[in-house]
């Protein structure tokens, strides 16, 4: 009988251990300041790509999930004090922030652009930007591009979310803003964002933009990275990714 119990209790800690995490409960940040990646909808909530691909991983793991809206420049902070397991935030990964924190494959890709108000005449190069403000995101991988290519050229002007610096620009506070093209396209059809227009070429530089968006997690949690990898395999394989997608874009933003 004894044995029988000792067989019965290894048995029950390899099953709730093993493949899956179903009933296991994962805290996941993200921005909720980023349409249409992560957003507060009208009813409070989090919504946005990133919130669906968030969903559908923990789905995919058998997974309990509860999201919460983090401030961007603490993200990482936050994720290596251990109040949420994963960022799942639109988080380019870069050099940098591979010291610091573990990522998934990537499950999209953006460039960055600058955007400036219409008929600003305003020339992308060293010479065409010297002494002109512009606004970023601070810690942000467009903040890291300006900081190394003009950081002796520009005025750079950080600020705690994109919404702010657009304020900015439609003020005529700024003269351009650096951002990621996807999103300040959507910002270009809203009605704030009327007066502005896309200048430059598009940034794809993997140096300072990094080679895609992932979903970090701390450096000791290496069985959880490959939970989520998996996953996110999963719902690649299956369609789910690209229907999430499909929902917010009308073009194919996964190229891996």
């Amino acid at each position: 009988m004894k044995k029988i119990i000792a067989l019965l209790a290894v048995a029950f800690i390899l099953l709730a251990s093993g493949g899956g995490m179903a009933g296991e409960k994962l805290r996941i940040a993200t921005e909720g300041a980023y349409p249409p990646f992560n957003y507060i909808g009208p009813d409070g909530k989090l919504a946005g790509s990133d919130v669906d691909i968030a969903n559908a991983l923990c789905e995919a793991m058998g997974a309990e999930c509860e999201l919460m809206a983090q401030d961007w420049d603490g993200m990482i902070p936050g994720l290596l004090a251990k109040k949420y397991d994963l960022i799942v935030a639109s988080m380019s990964i870069t050099e940098k922030r591979k010291k610091a924190v573990n990522f998934t494959k990537p499950y999209y890709q953006a460039p960055a652009q600058f955007v400036t108000l219409k008929g600003s005449g305003l020339s992308i190069s060293r010479e065409g930007l010297k002494g002109k403000k512009i606004g970023v995101q601070r810690a942000t991988t467009y903040a890291n591009y300006l900081e190394s290519v003009y950081t002796d050229t520009v005025k750079i002007v950080y600020y705690d979310t994109v919404e702010n610096h657009n304020l900015d620009l439609a003020a005529g506070r700024l003269d351009a803003v650096l951002a990621q093209a996807i999103y300040m396209g959507g910002v270009l059809k809203k009605p704030e964002g009327k007066n502005f227009e896309f200048v430059g070429q598009m940034i794809w530089d993997p140096k300072y933009i990094g080679v895609g968006a992932g979903i970090a997690v701390r450096k000791q949690d290496s069985e959880l990275l490959k939970k989520v990898d998996e996953a996110l395999a999963k719902i690649i394989a299956d369609g789910t990714h690209k229907k999430i997608f499909q929902k917010y874009f009308d073009f194919d933003l996964y190229k891996y």
